[in-house]
């Protein structure tokens, strides 16, 4: 029998030297048993955010296959100081590029379409969808092309799903800038290049009141960029990513998924948005595919100061790991000092195209493009 100082309580006691080891191991144990129930109880709290992350050298390959440090400068302008373009789609058929983009007149948001020989110099053909009257979407009709080829350097044709090319739109009835309650609609046309209104479901596919909404969509919706997964990865064929914002304090704005296998009835995939930076907006997803990974570029405002583009990756289309080095575009010319934000990104005969909306300190706000290799200046100026 010895005594023995106990450091658990703190005072000396009498013990058996044939117990001390017992005890020290019954510490341990206890130890152990204490720190597996921390790791189970804070797991689901990190493996949302760390699930199959994409590693670091990774993300440099890709940052260093999409960066383009070249700005050529604006390729649309809008034809007045009363307009405003914005949100470009671009997209390829036979030989030639068309683009869809939207313009802001006051009442609120038109979808146009432009064309072009070589991505550098467009010409607009004309608008193709259009104010209504006493419909759900009278004063908001901001479309961006769907089911495109995602695929790095591919094709960038759109695909028709029954016999029909189709659009996302941001939709509403209120008149102003995104005022109102705004929603997704669904647009589709047998027609990608003739100037004429596209056709629109009768009622919108995803508003802020649904029933299913959640604490991330249930102020207003935004953007929205749909793809076809032929794989089903999530158990659907068609994937739609979309900002909206929330009721909450900050109102931050986010990018949400939900899923269809018809294009027009959609759902809400999963309880919590894939990019969140908890305040400001994270928004305007275009999805690409480089080799075996998935690549978001979206734009980031106010989260840190000005509006700037960005990357995520992701092997599944859910969990996204993001981009911790230099934006891709961000303010630095007379022409977009004010926000250089919303990109669309293609690589095509080995030059990456950087398309991003142009916002200057006069607000003049119109469409630009940066690339990977020098191709000289724009002429055009607001």
């Amino acid at each position: 029998m010895e005594l023995k100082l106990n450091p658990v309580i703190g005072r000396r006691e009498v013990c058996f030297p044939s117990l001390v080891a017992c005890e020290a191991c019954f510490l341990r144990i206890q130890l152990f048993i204490i720190h597996c129930s921390l790791f189970i109880f804070l797991f689901p709290l990190l493996g949302f955010a760390q699930t199959n992350p994409v590693p670091a050298l990774k993300m440099q390959q890709v940052y260093d296959e999409i960066k383009t440090p070249y700005k050529y400068g604006l390729v649309m302008t809008p034809s007045g100081k009363d307009k405003m373009i914005d949100s470009p789609s671009i997209f390829r058929y036979g030989e030639a590029w068309y683009m869809t983009y939207i313009v802001f007149d006051g009442r609120g948001y038109e979808t146009w379409l432009a064309k072009s020989d070589n991505l550098l110099n467009w010409t607009t053909l004309g608008r193709i969808m259009s104010f209504t009257q006493n419909t759900w979407d009278a004063s908001q009709k901001a479309g961006y092309i769907a089911l495109q080829d995602y695929e790095w350097e591919g094709s960038y044709e759109i695909e028709q799903y029954l016999e029909k090319y189709w659009m996302s739109y941001l939709g509403g009835a209120s008149e102003g800038y995104e005022a109102g309650i705004l929603g997704i609609g669904m647009a589709f046309s047998d027609n990608l290049t003739e100037v004429k209104e596209w056709l629109r479901l009768p009622r919108p596919v995803l508003l802020p009141g649904d029933e299913d909404a959640r604490w991330y969509d249930n102020a207003t919706i935004f953007k929205s960029t749909v793809i076809h997964d032929k794989e089903k990865t999530l158990g659907h064929p068609f994937v739609m990513y979309y900002n909206a914002k929330s009721k909450e304090a900050n109102r931050a704005e986010r990018i949400a998924m939900a899923v269809s296998d018809d294009m027009e009835r959609w759902k809400r995939f999963g309880d919590q948005p894939v990019i969140d930076h908890k305040t400001g907006i994270s928004g305007d997803a275009f999805i690409a595919r480089i080799d075996d990974l998935w690549v978001m570029f979206y734009f980031g405002a106010f989260w840190k100061p000005g509006a700037f583009d960005r990357f995520a990756c992701s092997y599944d289309l859910v969990n996204w790991t993001d981009w911790e080095g230099d934006d891709l575009i961000n303010p630095s010319e007379t022409y977009d000092n004010k926000y250089a934000h919303k990109p669309f990104v293609i690589k095509y005969k080995g030059i990456v195209y950087h398309f991003y909306c142009a916002v200057d300190v006069d607000n003049n706000r119109g469409i630009a493009v940066a690339t990977s290799k020098d191709l000289g200046k724009s002429v055009l100026n607001f």
